[in-house]
């Protein structure tokens, strides 16, 4: 994917609504800027208007040729000086007349308070559309982001699965192949892709995962892979242990079927139903909500103003907006994709393996010398593969780490305040640890369901963590709690910030059901959250966790790991440039095989051990 350049932006103000506010009348008992009535429409009285100027000038003119008859020279000179006085005047009059509308604009400019909790509740009877207005740079940036993944992603139409990539039919060879290789040694593959009649393709696109491993030493890493954009690829292994490798290229999906589920996932936002539960004292109500607008009936919208996130729910009969209290989802019975895609995604056409007839490789040390890294810090780039799996333990390649014990655990959240906002994926952080840290202790909110607020307390250690769930889109058919709502940059805009915080965030998996926008606009938003936390404390540390991969034949196109991949990519692309720590959990779940959305505690294990390894 090519790079998006995003620069720093300043934080985004409110929204205003120009309205005008008439000047207030005479004897009125209102109070300078109070509105009254319907604050939609402007009421003007007609300004006075002075006496034309030509009727002036006429009157004067008729006066100073009388006086020229009857009078001396000095009293035409008076007149002429009083002729060129009311001239002045007369001009003057006549440009207050036109500006005077500008004048009281000038002072009915509207006030608008800017305040944390910015979440704008209204209530519509039909959606209008806006007057036209120029995009915001968010916008922009969701454009160009959009336009390059397209570009990355182009349509391939095929007229029979036959056309379509085949991995029984395509080749892989291994490039200067060896009886042995060295520990270190880069061993390179080329494939050539063919269709299901054995012609070689000639464009690129399809979704490849290349994974070695040597189970009996719990040892894995993910392979890079290479498209050259013409049917040939190249993946590259670096032998990071000694002993037997096997090696895996999956074919999860052909070109087509990328092109299939891209086009389909972009199409709706409707393969979801949320449902939203009114309390009103004894009475409550389940209406449809949403990401768009429903039907045409009268609506709630919840808008998030300066970061233009907006959700919308049917409005219940005699309940106000505000009495929204849960939600609950469900999957709707719909597809984007025909009868001749789905084909692809048949559960023996997704995942297939291209490297069936290669044995295992052998690896020696070589007394090899590995170079001397630098310990793990915020800020550094992670290359891809970022680490391996070595009997059982996440080791990464780019910086020296730290294996941190139940002590070192203790020593380094000691005092610390830490936030972990995001999915299911980041609350196993918070059922982990107690499991090590005996001392850490759930303190009762007073929440129900696995969605609440959970908070773990050290009190002797004055050690505080804290999960909450990301806002809309949040996909589960529990029902759980809005009233606490908060997206995640409202919920970075809330922290104080310090050298003894940390945040933990994470986006993904409940953003595979809708089109790619929403995805891209919260992740400008986060990003700009934290740009606002780095101004007013730098300290403060920020770790992005990317998403991982989850079951392989889970509902392909609304689930599938190849909307997982796009969203990865885009991630790391918007947050390239900024000084956060990156826990790519993508790739680390590749190298430990774990084909499911919520990792086993040994990977979970070693994904806190590399958040401790930046925050301590």
């Amino acid at each position: 994917m090519e790079s998006s350049s995003l620069g720093v932006e300043s934080s985004s103000s409110v929204t205003r609504q120009n309205q005008r506010r008439p000047p207030v009348a005479p004897g009125s008992n209102k109070q300078p800027g109070e509105v009254s009535g319907d604050q939609d429409e402007t009421h003007w009285n007609t300004p006075l208007t002075p006496e034309p100027a030509g009727e002036i000038l006429g009157q004067l003119v008729g006066a100073g040729q009388g006086a020229l008859i009857m009078s001396s020279n000095i009293l035409f000179q008076k007149i002429l000086l009083m002729l060129m006085s009311l001239l002045v005047v007369a001009w003057m009059i006549f440009m207050i007349s036109q500006n005077s509308r500008k004048f009281w604009s000038a002072l009915n400019l509207p006030i608008s308070l800017y305040h944390w909790n910015n979440f704008t509740v209204s209530s519509e009877t039909k959606t209008t559309l806006s007057p036209l207005k120029s995009p915001t740079e968010t916008e922009l940036k969701i454009k160009r982001i959009k336009e390059k993944l397209d570009q990355l992603i182009p349509p391939r139409p095929f007229t029979h699965v036959n056309t379509t990539t085949s991995a029984a039919h395509s080749r892989v060879t291994i490039l200067n192949p060896q009886d042995t290789y060295c520990r270190g040694d880069q061993l390179d593959i080329l494939v050539e892709m063919r269709d299901h009649l054995g012609r070689r393709k000639e464009y690129g696109g399809d979704f490849l995962r290349a994974r070695m491993s040597s189970p009996a030493l719990k040892a894995g890493a993910s392979g890079k892979v290479t498209d050259f954009n013409n049917g040939t690829y190249l993946v590259s292994f670096t032998l990071f242990w000694e002993g037997q490798v096997s090696l895996s290229l999956l074919l999860i999906h052909p070109s087509e079927g990328v092109s299939a589920l891209w086009r389909a996932r972009n199409q709706g936002y409707d393969r979801v139903i949320f449902k939203g539960k009114f309390v009103n004292g004894t009475s409550q109500v389940f209406t449809e909500c949403g990401l768009t607008p429903i039907s045409s009936a009268e609506l709630c919208e919840y808008l998030e103003t300066r970061d233009q996130e907006a959700f919308y729910c049917v409005r219940p009969q005699h309940m106000p907006c505000e009495a929204l209290t849960h939600m609950t989802t469900k999957n709707r019975e719909i597809s984007y994709l025909t009868v001749k895609e789905k084909s692809l995604f048949n559960r023996s056409n997704v995942g297939v393996e291209m490297m069936k007839h290669l044995k295992h490789i052998n690896v020696s040390q070589c007394y090899q010398r590995e170079n001397i890294k630098e310990k793990c810090q915020i800020g550094m780039k992670v290359p891809v593969p970022g680490g391996y799996t070595f009997e059982g333990r996440w080791i990464t390649t780019f910086c020296n780490q730290t294996q941190f014990n139940t002590i070192k655990i203790k020593d380094c959240l000691k005092g610390k305040l830490i936030y972990l906002l995001g999915d299911s994926t980041l609350r196993q952080w918070i059922y982990y640890l107690p499991k090590v840290v005996k001392t850490l202790k759930f303190f009762d909110l007073h929440g129900t369901g696995l969605f609440k607020k959970h908070l773990l307390l050290d009190a002797e250690r004055h050690t505080q963590i804290q999960w909450k769930k990301h806002s809309y889109p949040f996909v589960t058919m529990q029902l759980y709690s809005v009233i606490e709502e908060g997206y995640i940059p409202r919920e970075i805009d809330r922290i104080p910030g310090d050298k003894n915080t940390a945040i933990s965030i994470t986006l993904g998996q409940h953003f595979r059901l809708f089109p790619i926008d929403i995805f891209i606009r919260r992740a400008i938003n986060v990003r700009k959250a934290i740009e606002r936390l780095f101004l007013r404390s730098p300290a403060t540390k920020v770790i992005l966790k990317t998403e991982n991969i989850r079951e392989m034949h889970s509902n392909t196109e609304s689930l599938g790991d190849f909307h997982g991949y796009i969203q990865y990519l885009t991630m790391k692309d918007i947050f390239k440039d900024l000084n956060v720590g990156v826990i790519d959990a993508w790739d680390m779940t590749i190298a430990y095989g774990t084909n499911n959305v919520h990792p086993p505690d040994h990977v979970i294990g070693n994904q806190i051990n590399m958040f401790l390894n930046y925050i301590c």
